[in-house]
């Protein structure tokens, strides 16, 4: 059984005991390739990552789940002298993470704001992660658990007007990060393309009005819609652009 078949497996399991036992399961955190296949399932589940627009969530099962029910935490990781620390990355914080033996799928989202970090993960790890993470690269840290959500500055996506021939998702994403047909047509026949989380494999879909397009190394972002038409025929559309 491979990896594919042990998450759908483990889906269904947390699906059926939810609704036959009444209360709620709630799965670890999926990346992009298990959300696309969580959404092929077509199961009854909602999903949450930590903050609105997460790349990784978890996906709950049961009724009436809300967003306080999910098992997560979000812990702040930082130095404890600014003033000397590194310039941390997002590798740096995962690859500090990663060498305390950490299995993936307990953490979510790591988001950098002013050289802290502040990772989203399960709050089953949450003790372990505060009492043993003590270094990220040559700077010595602390983790807390944040319970103020105001401390937490999410940027918002930047909204941009773009020309593009067409709604379809290779033509926007091509005019979105300036690629070529033959990138573009690449990345979908490998399948690193994603729509509402699901894997896109035809370049020639239409995108909808609030379609979330998750393009993998590249980013992602919201298709807001289409605004006009260029004396040309060409369309004006507004996507909203997570950096």
């Amino acid at each position: 059984m491979d990896d594919k078949e042990l998450l759908e497996k483990r889906l269904n399991e947390l699906y059926l005991r939810a609704f036959n036992k009444g209360f709620n399961t709630f799965s670890d955190f999926l990346n992009m390739d298990e959300q696309s296949t969580a959404a092929n399932l077509n199961l009854q589940c909602v999903s949450f990552g930590g903050y609105e627009s997460a790349e990784r969530v978890v996906i709950g099962f049961g009724d009436e789940i809300e967003s306080s029910d999910f098992p997560i935490c979000c812990i702040k990781i930082e130095p404890l002298q600014q003033k000397f620390a590194d310039k941390l990355s997002h590798r740096d914080f995962l690859g500090s993470l990663m060498n305390l033996g950490i299995n993936r799928s307990t953490l979510g989202d790591i988001i950098i704001n002013d050289n802290c970090g502040y990772l989203f993960c399960l709050e089953s790890i949450s003790e372990y992660i505060i009492e043993n993470l003590t270094r990220v690269k040559h700077t010595s840290v602390k983790c807390e658990v944040i319970k103020n959500e105001n401390e937490l500055k999410i940027k918002e996506p930047e909204e941009k007007e773009i020309n593009v021939s067409s709604l379809r998702a290779d033509a926007v994403i091509s005019s979105v990060y300036k690629l070529s047909r033959n990138e573009t047509t690449e990345l979908f026949s490998k399948e690193l393309v994603f729509i509402n989380s699901k894997a896109v494999k035809k370049p020639s879909v239409f995108l909808k009005e609030n379609d979330i397009v998750s393009v993998r190394h590249k980013g992602r972002f919201i298709f807001a819609g289409e605004l006009r038409k260029t004396k040309k025929d060409r369309a004006v559309i507004e996507i909203k652009l997570y950096k």
